[in-house]
């Protein structure tokens, strides 16, 4: 296993005894009860603030649902104020049919309008249909990052993958460390109307993305709990896991996870906070309507995570729980480390605002993103944005790789001191648009229209926007291995690449491998069917498994306990 063996995730009794940052961890049975009472009186106090802040959460949290807490209907004077908003932005015609409307719908759209800013869509619509187009374009700089904002957990030295990971596991165990899962998206492309994280990619365990990752939050808890001594059974770490979703899917999500009992996680310490949306735009920039009583809205891209961490409170929460960092990631990675303590130490130590997780391009004509220096500052470049001769060129000091090759797989540090900068400049990143269909109603008629081309435009933010506000010194990149880390789900079954299928597979092997490289042997009577699914909560990264040595599995097969083999 290149990129961490097996010592680096296991190991312990390899380890010095360490402290806790802050905490000194002596080794007396007396003093360690002490600690261990101050660390859960600390926590029952962090607990008892964080319920404190929940009204004034919950009331961020329906502005950034754009729901009103109240029901009432607004006055006629507040109705004028509104329209004068609207029309001032040249946008009235979304008052069209207000007065046919019943009262309920009156409300409806009166609160939805509440919550968009007219003057600011009208603006976002001209820049994004009228771009201003410079007199001489000057094809931009791109090289790749500085060898000092880089490290690669394929070729570190094994004492630099035990310091990050130490680093890591401190950081977990005093409960600075938080994560955020963006999971809006719908498994449409997989036939399925559920949220994707629900989706099951076929796993002897049936397990889905949601439980994987929510067991390896559980595991990597544990792990720290281990490194700092902590007796069995004792529950010290708690890792905030922040889950974003879309309108359509926030209410199953919460559903899914109250169904299945959070997955052993504490319900405190799982936290559902919704993207924001846009207004559609039509192609002279006018705001479309879905309906006489209804806006045409849609999710303001993987971007919109950065206003509604700040709208829906979730930067007050981090605040009350005392995070410092945190892990962000999206849900149809099934190979994601979550809360991975190399990835957190590392970034910690190096006291970045932003580190991103980059695996190699398979070959020159991957069609994949690619994190560079774009005219001196961090920023990602597309596949179509880069000629030939550069998607082909070789690395200066290693032939046998790209100079180009650190793919993006939206998987990011962020310091939390950097996040609550977020009010301070979310408005200006920019918008990307995607030209549409756009069901809606035609207002001078009255009646509803599918349109069979394009009649607007989507306005969208990216995650990585915010990479060339970030100071070089502050900016870092850590390559992994895929095979270990980068499984995406996009696909539907029976495509052969980044599908269930595939998905599946790559946990399966790696699985294998771990239990390899503990000793173990794997049989099977058909070929290729000599997969493990190792459970997450059984091992995170291939660690624990020294049970395995000598041993033989019949694969395929589900590896939960030691019991098993």
């Amino acid at each position: 296993m290149q990129a961490y063996s097996e010592d680096t995730y296991g190991g312990f009794s390899a380890f010095p005894a360490a402290s806790i940052k802050g905490t000194a961890v002596a080794s007396s049975p007396s003093s360690s009860v002490l600690r261990l009472h101050s660390i859960s009186s600390t926590l029952r106090n962090l607990e008892h603030s964080r319920i404190l802040t929940m009204a004034s959460i919950a009331d961020s949290a329906l502005k950034a649902l754009h729901i009103k807490s109240s029901a009432s209907p607004p006055s006629d004077s507040e109705v004028a104020e509104l329209r004068k908003k609207f029309a001032a932005a040249n946008q009235d015609h979304v008052f069209t049919y207000y007065d046919d409307l019943s009262p309920d719908e009156q409300v409806a759209l009166f609160n939805q309008l509440s919550d968009i800013d007219p003057a600011r869509t009208s603006k976002l619509a001209d820049e994004s249909l009228n771009p201003v187009k410079s007199a001489e374009e000057t094809k931009p700089q791109i090289e790749p990052l500085p060898t000092a904002a880089c490290a690669s957990t394929l070729d570190s030295a094994e004492s630099d993958l035990q310091k990050w990971y130490i680093e890591g596991l401190e950081l977990i165990a005093s409960n600075k460390v938080a994560v955020i899962l963006m999971a809006g998206g719908q498994g449409t492309r997989l036939g399925s109307s559920d949220p994707k994280g629900c989706y099951d990619i076929g796993l002897p365990s049936k397990k889905s993305l949601f439980q994987i990752q929510a067991e390896r939050i559980a595991r990597v808890q544990k792990l720290a709990e281990k490194h700092m001594g902590v007796k069995e059974g004792v529950n010290v770490a708690q890792i905030p896991w922040y889950i974003m979703t879309s309108g359509p899917t926030r209410k199953p999500t919460e559903e899914y996870f109250v169904k299945n009992n959070y997955f052993g996680l504490h319900k405190s310490q799982v936290i559902f906070f919704e993207q924001g949306v846009l207004p559609c735009i039509s192609n002279d920039g006018k705001i479309i309507l879905e309906s006489k009583g209804r806006v045409a809205v849609a999710p303001d891209g993987n971007g919109g995570i950065y206003a509604a961490l700040d709208k829906s409170g979730i930067l007050a929460d981090m605040t009350t729980r005392g995070v410092d960092h945190v892990h962000a990631y999206c849900v149809d990675n099934c190979l994601v480390r979550v809360a991975d303590p190399v990835f957190i130490g590392w970034s910690a130590l190096k006291k970045v605002s932003i580190a991103t997780k980059v695996v190699r391009k398979r070959n020159a004509k991957e069609s994949v993103g690619l994190i560079i220096l774009k005219n001196g500052k961090p920023d990602v470049v597309e596949y179509s944005e880069i000629d030939k001769e550069m998607t082909e060129e070789k690395d200066a000091e290693n032939k046998e790789l790209l100079k180009f090759r650190a793919a993006n797989i939206v998987n990011h540090y962020y310091s939390v001191e950097f996040l609550n900068t977020i009010p301070e400049w979310s408005s200006s990143l920019p918008h990307h648009i995607a030209r549409k269909k756009i069901p809606h109603l035609d207002v001078g008629s009255g009646e509803q229209v599918k349109p069979e081309k394009p009649n607007g435009i989507k306005l969208e933010q990216f995650v990585f926007d915010v990479f060339p506000m970030i100071p070089l010194d502050k900016f870092a990149c850590l390559e992994v291995a895929r095979e270990d880390e980068f499984s995406p789900l996009k696909n539907a079954r029976g495509t052969g690449e980044d599908d269930p299928d595939t998905s599946k597979q790559d946990i399966m092997t790696q699985g294998k491998k771990w239990i390899l490289k503990a000793g173990g042997q794997i049989v099977s009577e058909e070929m290729g069917s000599d997969g493990v699914e190792v459970s997450p909560l059984l091992s995170y990264g291939g660690e624990g498994l020294e049970f395995v040595k000598g041993k033989t599995i019949t694969g395929p097969a589900l590896l939960v306990s030691p019991a098993e083999v």
